[in-house]
């Protein structure tokens, strides 16, 4: 399917003969086009990795990043709160 996608996308790019603007910086330009490509491989080294590894090497990877994920934007949101609170309280108290 991620093949699917990213064939799709190189024949709509050559038929419309799209150039990013010319605004952006030359890694993005590079980095945009080649943009499906790098996720596929980013995908594909992940899915050898998993299986060629033991199930539970595997299992515990995907539990990491399922777990990981939410705990890191939790604790990002209660730092964004401690100093929204603290901000509040210096604005108050000045």
């Amino acid at each position: 399917m991620v093949i699917l996608r990213k064939r799709i996308h190189e024949r709509k790019m050559v038929e419309r003969n799209y150039e990013p603007p010319s605004h952006w910086m030359q890694w993005e330009k590079r980095v945009y086009c080649n943009y499906d490509a790098n996720i596929c491989a980013a995908l594909s080294l992940l899915q050898n990795f998993l299986m060629n590894s033991r199930p539970s090497v595997a299992f515990g990877t995907m539990l990491l990043l399922f777990v990981s994920v939410p705990v890191s934007t939790t604790f990002s949101a209660f730092r964004m709160l401690d100093i929204v609170l603290w901000l509040m309280d210096a604005t108050h108290v000045g």
